[in-house]
């Protein structure tokens, strides 16, 4: 089946919609290249289960690397962190994936997170207790909310290949942080405190990430760009979800993060390239959310489906399951702009009782379709779902999500194995 040869797949909710599945079954199915991730870091989560068992939990690679000769492009506007670029290497080698680094092309501007700066977003959100925002605790954040606040004191990955420079600057950062939390907000948070006290980390952080270096080497914009005006296809693979964006989720349960296709089509111009763009959104067959946040349709009922590859345990937080929620959807397509088709995973998963939220009940005992202009963070905590009569099947929920999406379904998914994702004609030139 012929397929665009440059398409963004966004998970159009909170997150764990299934863009691992997908870009795998895409690359396979239709052909690419390259895999670009265009936003986040290394909190990243997208699995992969091959036929024969292999499984990976992709997080700066792009989760079509298990396809031979698949590059991946960290794109300007991703945080890398080369700690973890290490360990994910390790273990893409222990699945048969060999050659992992030779197929890895890093933006030189990338920014970089540091020890010190992971442990500075760990205080923040120890420090905000009960009102915790929803953190992975891999420094994403805070290594952004730096660039901004105090861009000088930034490294990007081209800083790596001068490996002086970076120790320098590595320095002033732990500085900068040490003056900014004098104490531990709490005894939980504690070992985190104590790592910005820790000068004796940055010397073997930095070999670490210097050899990242010299395994990929930072690239230019023109190299990269050249990379993806090659002939053959492109996946932009998104990370988190659309409503946690920073301009279209809800504050301040949000990413410092654009995960929308224009954020995908900004790395294209920044690069110089008007190669057309097809968007697609996944969604799962209901609705999840990892952390903290308003979420209407949470359903403590639906919490013994299966989850194996998340937890309750981590940094982040609980693991909430909810029914489908047509006022979500919209907005998130909203954000989106006009989709080609929608990526629906997990209807192997599709439980029992599943229903359609159609609407909100609001605290004056109205319904509400839409999301109000202004404080809809608050106004999400205190509405109540309203659901349509009766209950869910698979064929009734498809029909629900294509009309209110208003595109088509272009993929289904009823295992977690990328060879059982169902194509449909909806995918186009």
């Amino acid at each position: 089946m012929a397929a665009p040869a440059c398409v963004a797949l966004v998970d159009l909710g909170f997150g764990d919609a299934g863009k691992g599945r997908f870009t795998d079954a895409w690359v396979r199915s239709h052909g690419a290249h390259t895999v670009v991730r265009f936003n986040g870091g290394a909190q990243a989560g997208h699995n992969v289960v091959l036929p024969d068992g292999r499984h990976h939990t992709f997080s700066q690679w792009g989760a079509g690397s298990f396809v031979p000769g698949v590059v991946t492009v960290l794109a300007a506007p991703v945080v890398v962190h080369p700690g973890a670029l290490h360990h994910e290497a390790a273990a893409l080698a222990r699945v048969g994936v060999a050659d992992a680094w030779q197929r890895l092309r890093i933006d030189a501007r990338c920014r970089v997170t540091t020890p010190y700066l992971q442990a500075a977003g760990r205080l923040r959100e120890h420090a905000r207790g009960t009102a915790a925002h929803g953190s992975c605790g891999v420094g994403f954040g805070e290594t952004v909310a730096l660039s901004l606040a105090q861009p000088g004191l930034t490294l990007h990955y081209a800083d790596l290949a001068h490996p002086a420079r970076a120790m320098a600057r590595l320095r002033e950062q732990q500085a900068w942080l040490q003056a900014q939390w004098p104490h531990a907000p709490s005894a939980a948070a504690a070992d985190d405190w104590a790592t910005l006290q820790r000068p004796e980390l940055a010397e073997p952080w930095l070999a670490l990430a210097h050899d990242a270096w010299r395994r990929a080497p930072g690239c230019t914009p023109d190299a990269l760009a050249a990379q993806l005006a090659a002939p053959g296809g492109v996946v932009f693979e998104g990370a988190q979800g659309v409503l946690l964006d920073e301009e279209h989720g809800f504050h301040p349960h949000t990413t410092w993060s654009r995960t929308t296709p224009a954020a995908a089509e900004a790395v294209l111009a920044d690069l110089g390239l008007r190669t057309p763009l097809r968007r697609y959104g996944i969604l799962r067959s209901y609705l999840t959310r990892h952390g903290a946040g308003p979420f209407p349709t949470q359903d403590a009922a639906l919490d013994g489906l299966p989850e194996p590859h998340n937890g309750d345990d981590g940094f982040q937080g609980r693991f909430r399951r909810g029914h489908p929620d047509a006022v979500l959807l919209r907005h998130a397509v909203a954000a989106c702009g006009p989709l080609d088709g929608l990526l629906v995973s997990h209807l192997d998963a599709l439980p029992a009782g599943l229903r359609w939220c159609h609407g909100y009940r609001t605290p004056a005992g109205d319904t509400a379709s839409m999301l109000p202009a202004d404080d809809s963070t608050a106004w999400l905590q205190q509405v109540r779902p309203e659901y349509a009569a009766g209950i869910l099947d698979g064929e009734a929920l498809l029909a629900r999500l294509a009309h209110t999406a208003g595109a088509p379904i272009a993929a289904t998914s009823d295992s977690p194995r990328p060879d059982d994702v169902q194509w449909h004609a909806t995918v186009r030139n």
